[in-house]
């Protein structure tokens, strides 16, 4: 495992005594097990603009793994999911599952990354026209799909319902299927953060193919993959003019584009420092807070990777993982 100075978990080497894969992606560690199931890791490192960003987030991997298990349960009346079981803070066992490449991402405000085509002109994302005279976080009639896909070099490019199709990256039944659990899981959302008095802006789902079928997979309506407003006030700042109160990390976003980094080449990545990092610690824990409306604990902050290790494995032999050095 590696920390940085304030304790962050920025990776792990988990030698779990069976056959594994270990990839590493923006945030998570992905620990393939023999080949059917998956330990998801949520480190505490931090992406904005599709690059890793220097320093992790205290807690933020645990906020992270905690909060898409809290909607992952909450959902599975309207879809399946990968979830087996949570044995650690930070760790998910899923059904490993083959990932469909398309980001469902679901908006019910003019906000991010449509408001920034928006304001610079654009009057149409992924085929959906939008009208004139819309103002910043302004709500849309109903909410709109504005799929996502990754290009050869890791970002996200928008793509719309038509061109999925065409190209045969999600079959057809799919991705009627797919859509439809979108907005179902939206609505879900939408309904959920209401009665924590927040407004669930936009999101993106992922889903995979196991056993033939579509589930979801990832995390779903946590800070990484969506934008929450406050309710209370909302009408009185959009009439106003005035910036939303928001729980995302939109406002690290907006830290970095101050200081003139968007991801491109040739930008350096401004410092961050100490009162930035526990800024961002605070952020995450108010955000797990407020939307689920439990009290965060924070996990055993000792010998971390031990307790991962420990605690997963364990959880494996439960699970019938059989092997000589796990029985």
């Amino acid at each position: 495992m590696t920390t940085d100075s304030m304790n962050a978990i920025t990776s792990t080497n988990l030698a779990f005594p069976v056959k594994f894969e270990k990839r590493s992606g923006k945030v998570r560690d992905t620990y393939n097990i023999l080949d059917s199931l998956v330990v998801l890791v949520a480190t505490d490192r931090i992406s904005a603009f599709d690059v890793i960003l220097p320093r992790g987030i205290p807690c933020k991997g645990q906020v992270l793994n905690q909060t898409a298990a809290y909607f992952l349960e909450a959902s599975r009346d309207i879809c399946p999911n990968h979830v087996i079981e949570i044995p650690d803070p930070n760790v998910t066992i899923a059904l490993r599952a083959k990932p469909i490449p398309v980001e469902m991402v679901v908006r019910g405000y003019l906000a991010g990354h449509a408001w920034r085509i928006y304001r610079d002109g654009g009057r149409e994302i992924c085929g959906i026209k939008l009208p004139d005279g819309m103002k910043e976080s302004q709500k849309f009639p109903e909410p709109i799909l504005t799929p996502s896909t990754k290009s050869a070099i890791g970002h996200d490019e928008d793509i719309s319902e038509n061109d999925i199709v065409k190209s045969g990256l999600v079959e057809s039944g799919d991705w009627t299927l797919m859509k439809k659990y979108s907005f179902d899981l939206f609505r879900r959302g939408t309904e959920m953060a209401a009665k924590q008095g927040l407004i669930l802006v936009d999101t993106k789902y992922e889903f995979g193919m196991h056993d033939e079928r579509v589930i979801l997979i990832d995390e779903v309506h946590t800070p990484d993959s969506s934008r929450y407003y406050y309710l209370d006030g909302y009408e009185e700042r959009q009439a106003a003019g005035k910036t939303q109160k928001q729980l995302s990390k939109e406002f690290i976003r907006e830290f970095l584009m101050e200081n003139g980094f968007q991801g491109k080449e040739g930008q350096k990545i401004p410092e961050m420092t100490d009162a930035l990092v526990n800024e961002v610690t605070s952020r995450y824990i108010e955000v797990y807070e407020t939307v689920t409306g439990r009290k965060f604990q924070r996990g055993d902050s000792g010998d971390v990777e031990a307790r991962i290790f420990t605690n997963t494995t364990a959880a494996l032999r439960r699970l019938g993982m059989k092997t000589p050095s796990l029985n």
